[in-house]
């Protein structure tokens, strides 16, 4: 197989992975500021089922958040070690080896993007559900 082909696979399938994460971390994020809205708590028999309801989906945000810049760093590594291996097989210019790495790091940048994105959505999540859940002891 062709190392630029692997390069390039590696690069971008890390970078689309992180996107479609990021999407995800939205969607579930507006989907939770609209029922947050729309809620009743009143409804509700017990403060457990309410606590249930409120925190549906936080999981996805929140493990978004803490696996995306592993997962932008497991892109760097791989585009690093396949950098290495095209510096040992002969001779490449340093123009090439650069682009190779800065295309490596941008999975790392993306990675952290997401994170933050994400840590930010859960944390206003969650203290939205915090305060659902106080009316609903009043």
């Amino acid at each position: 197989m062709n190392i630029e082909l692997l390069k390039n696979l590696v690069d971008y399938g890390v970078i689309a992975l992180l996107v479609v994460m990021s999407f995800i971390a939205v969607m579930f994020f507006i989907e939770r500021v609209l029922f947050y809205r729309k809620l009743d708590v009143k409804k509700y028999e017990s403060k457990k089922k309410l606590e249930v309801a409120l925190t549906k989906n936080l999981t996805f945000i929140g493990t978004i958040a803490s696996n995306s810049p592993y997962i932008g760093l497991l892109g760097t590594v791989l585009a690093i070690m396949l950098t290495f291996i095209t510096m040992s097989e002969g001779n490449i210019e340093a123009t090439k080896i650069m682009a190779s790495l800065a295309l490596a790091l941008k999975a790392t940048a993306i990675g952290l993007v997401v994170a933050i994105i994400s840590m930010i959505f859960y944390n206003i999540l969650s203290r939205y559900a915090e305060v659902l859940e106080s009316s609903y002891e009043d």
